[in-house]
């Protein structure tokens, strides 16, 4: 029987219900099925719905367990600092030279003789084919690109 949730707001409520939306997103762009999932979580499958509902009950450490079995990072931000980081952010480069970055350059493949991209062009080809770009061999490089990206062009956020 699961745990008495404790009390929350509504401001908390929405941000685990997102929470668990994103991790459900996750497990469905993988193709994996909710069971493997919890199995390589090391959690029962109902919990794993639970926490894909974004129920409050369910433990920090169970939330953590699954972002990391689908390969997500948990980040905490000081919203405090959030300026200063954003003043640090690189900017973006006025064009994107596709030898700097090896999955950007897999995915423009069907473009012959294109060299360099505009930033705008190179989020549009990282969000229409995310589903193929190799996380696990992207760079420190191409990963801040793809947040900077995201970041500067995407609203925040990288809709795949």
């Amino acid at each position: 029987m699961p745990a008495i949730a404790p009390p929350i707001g509504a401001a908390v409520a929405a941000r685990l219900t997102d929470l668990g939306q994103r991790i459900r997103e996750q497990r469905k762009r993988l193709g994996v099925n909710a069971t493997s999932t919890a199995e390589a979580a090391g959690m029962s499958r109902v919990t794993l719905h639970r926490i894909e509902r974004g129920e409050p009950s369910v433990t920090m450490g169970a939330y953590l367990s699954a972002i990391t079995a689908l390969g997500l990072e948990l980040e905490l931000i000081d919203p405090a600092n959030e300026r200063q980081r954003a003043d640090t952010a690189p900017a973006l480069p006025p064009s994107i030279k596709l030898a700097d970055y090896p999955q950007l350059q897999r995915l423009a493949w069907q473009l012959h003789g294109v060299r360099e991209l505009s930033p705008q062009e190179a989020l549009d080809l990282y969000e229409r084919n995310w589903r193929h770009v190799d996380q696990s061999a992207m760079g420190a490089q191409e990963r801040l690109l793809v947040k900077t990206l995201a970041a500067e062009l995407g609203g925040g956020r990288l809709l795949v």
